[in-house]
């Protein structure tokens, strides 16, 4: 009977060490639960221990109860994400881990003391982290008749990671890959497209799944022809080309218009060399006597010279009346005067010399 009851007690253990591992994704929360009947001895001797088994030599605290304080701070990497979950003296001194990260993975340890009294238990806790966002990328040329690689990788994750790659419809319902791809048996991440065709067109998408989780990347395959490419090349090195013209002709414009602007303004500065010289004008004799007459503000040695001038001129006058030339010569003289010399009127009036007696009549 005793040989029995140790089997059935050994049994027991086996299936409490069994039971009592966890295995959470990162960021979640868990609780590694740890009851005790030692609470009710002696409550100003009860001690707590929580202990994280690194390694078979490293361990480190997380959480302990003493003297009738908690403590929660003992390690770095898990200072404010560790408590006791209820009332630890009553017998529950569970503890709770929130946002889980792989460095909480490992063996736990909860020791609860009192009055001489020792009770524990061991809890393995395991960390998955889903895989990361995974990086697609193209390798190749996407032209009829070339071959296609395509690429995906997860920088992080638990492993083992598994990559698919699938083509997508226009509902983005998963399809199979086309006839002519390759799936690289030792790099699942990379498909090959070999001999590129029109039906090799669309979008292709890499699913990176691991036991957390699965994360996705898409890629569009767009495949040209090689014709189309010589035509798209040809448009581009025109659109250039016009776009240089154009910017040539009103570069040109401009410039002609600046040095239009500048040879207006310059034009009203410059002289002539053509041009005649202005030409003296001839004063009438009675010019400077009416020009003495009309100076108000003259000397009186000017005026009694007008004076002197006026009274020679009338005496002039009379003595030159009785000898005037008879009409018969004056017809005579004037049928054989010379012809009319041109006169130039750009400058002023012509010059005329007028005889003595009508120099005389004049300044009557």
């Amino acid at each position: 009977s005793e040989n029995s009851v140790l089997l059935a007690a050994c049994c027991c253990a086996w299936l409490c060490e069994a039971q009592t591992e966890f295995k959470r994704v990162a960021e979640e929360n868990v609780t590694l639960p740890c009851h005790h009947r030692l609470g009710l001895l002696e409550q100003g001797s009860l001690d707590i221990e929580w202990l994280l088994h690194i390694s078979e030599t490293v361990q480190k605290a997380v959480i302990t109860y003493s003297g009738g304080r908690v403590y929660d701070d003992l390690n770095e990497e898990q200072k404010g994400r560790v408590s006791f979950t209820s009332n630890f003296l009553a017998g529950d001194a569970s503890l709770q881990i929130i946002s889980l990260q792989s460095s909480d993975a490992g063996k736990y340890i909860c020791k609860v003391k009192n009055a001489g009294q020792y009770e524990w238990a061991r809890i393995t806790l395991k960390v998955v982290e889903k895989p990361s966002k995974p990086k697609c990328w193209l390798e190749g040329e996407m032209l009829e008749g070339k071959e296609l690689s395509l690429q995906c990788r997860s920088a992080s994750g638990t492993a083992p990671i598994s990559y698919r790659w699938q083509r997508l419809s226009e509902e983005e319902r998963a399809e199979h890959l086309p006839p002519n791809s390759r799936v690289n048996i030792s790099n699942p991440g990379q498909v090959l497209l070999k001999n590129l065709t029109q039906m090799s067109t669309g979008l292709y998408q890499c699913v990176a799944t691991n036991e957390a989780g699965q994360e996705s990347c898409a890629l569009q395959v767009t495949v040209q022809h090689a014709q189309n490419i010589g035509m798209i090349a040809g448009a581009v090195c025109g659109v250039v080309v016009g776009l240089s013209l154009l910017l040539l002709v009103v570069r040109l414009t401009i410039r002609r218009k600046e040095k239009k602007r500048y040879e207006e303004e310059e034009a009203p500065n410059e002289i002539r060399e053509d041009a005649e010289a202005p030409k003296a004008h001839l004063v009438k004799p009675s010019s400077s006597s009416s020009g003495s007459r009309s100076s108000r503000s003259g000397s009186s040695s000017t005026r009694s010279t007008a004076n002197s001038a006026s009274r020679s001129q009338r005496t002039l006058s009379t003595e030159a009346t009785p000898h005037l030339t008879p009409p018969q010569y004056s017809q005579r003289q004037a049928d054989r005067k010379e012809p009319d010399k041109k006169v130039d009127y750009r400058m002023g009036a012509p010059a005329v010399m007028v005889p003595a007696q009508s120099r005389a009549f004049q300044t009557v």
